[in-house]
């Protein structure tokens, strides 16, 4: 019997910026939609979860109990969404991680902390 691999569980973190969605109507919308759904069929398995983010019009943030409506930092590209995957090593995360569609920024890839 062989031995199986352990695998380790990486997000995708997708940063754009919101404008570009704005601007391109329910046409580019459609179009980056079908991507995600691409990015999914091509991902299989790896693929655990993810999901997309309101605006970040709607973001509330916390620092030292004070609570503030919006992001944290000012940037045109803000967190949009996220997608949870399982991968052998980080390379394999960032082979996956290429895949994912990002018209109007990038990705970043993280790894999921474990505690014993």
């Amino acid at each position: 019997m062989r031995e199986e691999t352990a695998m380790s569980q990486y997000l995708i973190l997708i940063y754009e910026d919101e404008a570009g969605y704005a601007a391109g109507g329910e046409q580019v919308y459609k179009e980056v939609m079908d991507a995600h759904n691409r990015f999914a069929e091509q991902v299989g398995p790896a693929l655990l979860g993810g999901n997309a983010l309101q605006g970040v019009g709607t973001a509330t943030s916390i620092r030292s109990d004070v609570v503030t409506d919006g992001p944290f930092v000012e940037s045109k590209e803000v967190l949009g969404g996220y997608y949870l995957i399982e991968a052998r090593d980080l390379d394999h995360a960032l082979e996956i991680a290429k895949l994912c569609p990002a018209r109007f920024g990038g990705v970043e890839v993280r790894p999921v902390a474990v505690f014993e």
